[in-house]
C-alpha cells in the first residue's frame, strides 16, 4: 500500500509569482530523514523574495519509506 497527495500549506495576500522552488525530505522507516524542505531555505534556493503561497506534497510506501516535497511560489 502507499499514499500520495499535494495540498496547499499556506497562502499570503501576495500576488501569484512565476517562480517555483522545491525542497525535500526522505525517510527511511521513520527513523533516518535526509533533506531540508524549510520554506526558508526553498526561498532563498529560488531566489524568491516574496512567497504567494506553499504546497506541500507527501508520497509513502508501506511506511518504509516516505518523501516530503514543499513547493514555494512567489517573486
Amino acid at each position: 500500500m502507499y499514499s500520495r497527495y499535494k495540498a496547499p500549506l499556506a497562502v499570503t495576500s501576495n500576488s501569484v509569482g512565476s517562480k517555483v522552488a522545491t525542497g525535500e525530505i526522505q525517510s527511511i522507516l521513520g527513523a533516518i530523514a535526509i533533506g531540508d524542505a524549510s520554506v526558508d531555505a526553498i526561498a532563498k534556493k529560488g531566489g524568491i523574495k516574496k512567497i504567494s503561497h506553499v504546497d506541500i506534497e507527501s508520497f509513502s510506501v508501506l511506511g518504509i519509506y516516505a518523501k516530503l516535497t514543499v513547493y514555494v511560489y512567489g517573486e
